[in-house]
Parts: structure tokens; C-alpha cells; sequence
């Protein structure tokens, strides 16, 4: 088992790949990405009063929102060399989940007649999750960028 993570960490610190992921902004962008396109299909956004379960490919805005936030955070992690797009990017992401948690909560509040959802899932916690990890991924690409402009003052 060892080896194996010594085998991840030498390929990920490897100095001729050309995505840089050993950045921690990358590693963000990349747990954003896991939760924007796998999570929200295993776990169930809601169930119905009948007891059946709700997942994001079944409601087609909360299905292409989750897909989109998830290319976003793919594309940029691509756009290492152009922090100021990547913090843009992050940007964009952080305003497509606040609008998802939006949704969700406009569909978990509406009058019991207008939507069926009994009890909320787990995948109703996603988008906030995921914010959470956009804001440290942002976090980082500034300090990266300060980090860059004090290095561009001294020369």
C-alpha cells in the first residue's frame, strides 16, 4: 500500500507533467469536480412521500447546474497560467451553486401541495460543499498571485 501512494506522490510531484496538481488550488478544483459530477448522482437529493428517492438526473436543472459547476472546476484547474481567468472561473462556480442552493431551497420550502418532497438527502448539501472548496481554491489562486507579483517587484 505504501508503494502505491509513493508511486501517486512521485507522478503528482513529477516536474515534467504539464497540469500542475500539486498546486492546492488544483487539488480544490479537483474534490469540486468529484462532487459536481459523481456525488449528486449516488446520493438522493429528496424523497417523495411515496418513499422513492430523488437524484439529480432526475430534475433536469439540478442535473446540468451540477454537471456545469463540475466542468467549470475541470476547465479550470487547465488554467494554471491564467490565475486571473481561474479566479474568475471560481468566481462564476461559487454564483451557479449559490443559484442550485437557491433551487433546492425554494423546493424543500414550497407549499407541501405544489412539490412532493417528504424528507431531504444528503445531496442537498453538495452545492454547499462545494462552495466551500471554491472559496479555498480562490483563497489560493490570490495568494499565488500575490506571491507572483512580489517576485515581479523585486526583479
Amino acid at each position: 500500500m505504501k508503494i502505491f501512494f509513493l508511486k501517486i506522490k512521485a507522478y503528482i510531484c513529477d516536474e515534467t507533467k504539464k497540469v500542475m496538481i500539486q498546486r492546492i488550488q488544483s487539488i480544490y478544483l479537483l474534490i469540486v469536480v468529484l462532487l459536481g459530477s459523481v456525488l449528486p448522482f449516488i446520493f438522493p437529493l429528496w424523497t417523495t412521500p411515496e418513499g422513492a428517492a430523488v437524484y439529480a438526473i432526475d430534475v433536469l436543472l439540478a442535473k446540468s447546474i451540477f454537471i456545469g459547476s463540475a466542468f467549470m472546476a475541470l476547465v479550470s484547474i487547465f488554467l494554471f497560467k491564467n490565475r486571473q481567468l481561474q479566479f474568475v472561473m471560481g468566481r462564476l462556480n461559487i454564483v451557479s451553486n449559490f443559484i442550485l442552493l437557491g433551487f433546492f431551497v425554494y423546493w424543500s420550502l414550497s407549499l407541501p401541495g405544489e412539490m412532493n418532497i417528504s424528507e431531504k438527502g444528503i445531496g442537498m448539501l453538495i452545492p454547499i460543499l462545494s462552495i466551500v472548496f471554491l472559496v479555498l481554491a480562490n483563497k489560493a489562486i490570490k495568494k499565488d498571485e500575490a506571491l507572483v507579483k512580489s517576485v515581479d517587484r523585486f526583479r
